[in-house]
C-alpha cells in the first residue's frame, strides 16, 4: 500500500484521537468516584440491616415499657379503690384484708417501678444506638451525594471529550484515502495503529529496530506504508527517524 508522507503523518493524528476517544470512553464508563460509591452502597446496606436490628430492640423495649406503665396504672387504680373501701370499712376483718392487699399492691408497684427504671435505662441506650447508626447512614448518604454529583460532572465532561474527539477523528480520517484508513483500522485492532519511527525506535512499542529491519526501511519508497516488525503498527518516517 502507498500513501504520501503527509497522509501517513495524518495517521498519527488519527491514532492520537483514538487514544483520546478510548480514554474518554473509559472515564465516562468508569468515573473515578465509581469504586467509592460502590463501597458506600455496600456500607449503607450493612448499616440499614444493623439499623433494622437496633430499631427492633428499641421497639421491643418501648412495648415493654408501655406494658409496665399499664400494669402500674392498674395497680394505682386498685390501690385507690382499696383505699376508698378501707376508709368506708366498718368491719375490722375487712379492713385487715384491705390493708394486706394494699401492702401487696405497694410491693407490686415497687417491683414494677424498679423494672420500669431498668427498661427505661435500656431504652435510652437502645435509642442512642439507633441514633448512632442513623448518623452513620446520614454521613454515608452525604458522601454518596457529593460523589454522585462529582461523578455526573466527570461523566458529562468525559462524554464531551469523547464526542469532540470522535468528530475530530472523523474529520481527519475523511481527508485520507479510504483504503489507508481501512488498513489503519485493521492494524489498530492489535496495536496503536500508527506511530513515529524516531531514532530507529518504534514509538508504538518502544523497541529499537534491528539493522536488518532498518535496512529494509531505508530502501523502501517514501510513499510506501510500512509496519513495525515488532508490534505491527504503521511506522511513520520523518527526519527524526535516524535512517
Amino acid at each position: 500500500m502507498n500513501a504520501t508522507p503527509a497522509q501517513q503523518k495524518a495517521l498519527l493524528d488519527v491514532a492520537d484521537l483514538d487514544t483520546r476517544i478510548r480514554q474518554a470512553d473509559q472515564a465516562r464508563r468508569n468515573p473515578a468516584q465509581a469504586a467509592r460509591v460502590h463501597e458506600l452502597v455496600t456500607r449503607r446496606q450493612q448499616l440499614t440491616q444493623e439499623l433494622t436490628a437496633r430499631q427492633g430492640v428499641r421497639d421491643d423495649l418501648r412495648t415493654e415499657l408501655k406494658r409496665i406503665e399499664s400494669d402500674v396504672a392498674v395497680v394505682d387504680a386498685r390501690r385507690e379503690r382499696d383505699l376508698e373501701r378501707l376508709n368506708a370499712a366498718s368491719n375490722s376483718k375487712d379492713a385487715q384484708g384491705l390493708e394486706s392487699e394494699l401492702a401487696s399492691l405497694a410491693r407490686r408497684k415497687s417491683d414494677l417501678e424498679d423494672g420500669e427504671l431498668e427498661v427505661m435505662d435500656k431504652l435510652e441506650q437502645a435509642e442512642a444506638a439507633v441514633a448512632e447508626i442513623e448518623a452513620q447512614i446520614a454521613e454515608v448518604n452525604d458522601e454518596g451525594a457529593r460523589l454522585s454529583s462529582a461523578g455526573k460532572a466527570e461523566v458529562a465532561e468525559a462524554t464531551s471529550r469523547f464526542e469532540t474527539a470522535t468528530r475530530d477523528r472523523a474529520a481527519v480520517a475523511g481527508t485520507l484515502p479510504a483504503e489507508l484508513v481501512a488498513f489503519y483500522d485493521k492494524v489498530a485492532t492489535r496495536s496503536v495503529g500508527a506511530a513515529l519511527l524516531r531514532r530507529q525506535t518504534c514509538e508504538g512499542c518502544r523497541m529499537m529496530l534491528s539493522g536488518t529491519d532498518l535496512s529494509v526501511i531505508r530502501q523502501a519508497a517514501e510513499d510506501a506504508v510500512l509496519t513495525c516488525p515488532e508490534c505491527g503498527c504503521i511506522l511513520v518516517r520523518t527526519e527524526e527517524s535516524g535512517l
